[in-house]
């Protein structure tokens, strides 16, 4: 008996297998091998009856290291399907250490189809309430969107927020469990949040939060997105072109010690 469990844990696998293991490693470029067998673990047996090991996924990536970093670029440059504005949401967290060694959460909420980002606020908690409270916020600024998508965090996932969107009429689109992917524009931009927060010394929850402030600015209406062609997202969101658009005014902005730079056009 334990020879025929151990040949039918050793049979190849269905190509398909392999080519899921190398997306999942290319999206996933961080995730270890047991994480990324618990993720196709999760979505296969059911379906399609197979099951992969730790050990399958080490040797599978090892053998397609230059497949996988192919893929990886591909999926970097990929430029994602346009969009109406006020048609999606994606809402997520992320948190920074002020100079105490206390960690304040951020709230993030950026619309799918401009990129716009409309809100970044530092959270005093992460309950649902304070969460729905900054969502609605929004909405009577910028209009309901027909979803917001979040991942599977229990303040995301609790009664209460799911069914405040319910009757509220706003669909409520989840991630699948370890792909951050599926949420990926509010994703990228934590990427480019962070990658300037790390630089940042914060004093106290009001300066995170002036801070917070500053970055939207310079990421709504200074720094041009490659995904929109040269527009800002404040331009995407207004519908101006900014290549015909005659200028009015043009600031030079400089925030965060230089690490947030670029001119602002006034249109």
């Amino acid at each position: 008996m334990a020879r025929i469990a151990a040949s039918i844990r050793t049979q190849a696998k269905p190509a398909w297998v392999v080519r899921e293991i190398i997306r999942l490693k290319a999206l996933m470029p961080d995730a270890g091998c047991r994480t990324i067998s618990l993720v196709f673990n999760r979505r296969f047996p059911a379906s399609r009856k197979i099951t992969v090991g730790k050990t399958f996924v080490a040797d599978t990536i090892r053998r397609y290291r230059y497949e996988i970093e192919i893929l990886r670029r591909k999926i970097k440059h990929h430029v994602p399907k346009s969009m109406p504005r006020n048609l999606v949401w994606g809402l997520d967290l992320t948190g920074k250490t002020d100079e105490a060694g206390n960690l304040h959460m951020i709230f993030g909420l950026i619309d799918h189809g401009s990129r716009a980002l409309l809100n970044l606020v530092a959270l005093p908690n992460k309950y649902s309430w304070t969460l729905l409270g900054y969502l609605f916020l929004a909405i009577g600024k910028y209009g309901k969107p027909r979803a917001v998508r979040t991942d599977n965090e229990a303040c995301f996932a609790s009664r209460l927020f799911r069914a405040v969107l319910w009757l509220a009429g706003i669909r409520h689109q989840k991630s699948d469990p370890g792909c951050p992917w599926q949420n990926g524009r509010i994703e990228r931009l934590f990427g480019t949040l962070k990658g300037k927060l790390d630089w940042l010394e914060v004093v106290s929850f009001d300066a995170l939060g002036a801070a917070l402030g500053e970055f939207r600015f310079w990421y709504n209406h200074v720094r041009p997105h490659q995904h929109l062609g040269g527009c800002t997202p404040a331009e995407a969101w207004a519908g101006v072109n900014p290549f015909v658009a005659k200028i009015k005014n043009e600031y030079w902005f400089d925030a965060w010690d230089g690490l947030l730079q670029g001119y602002y056009l006034r249109r």
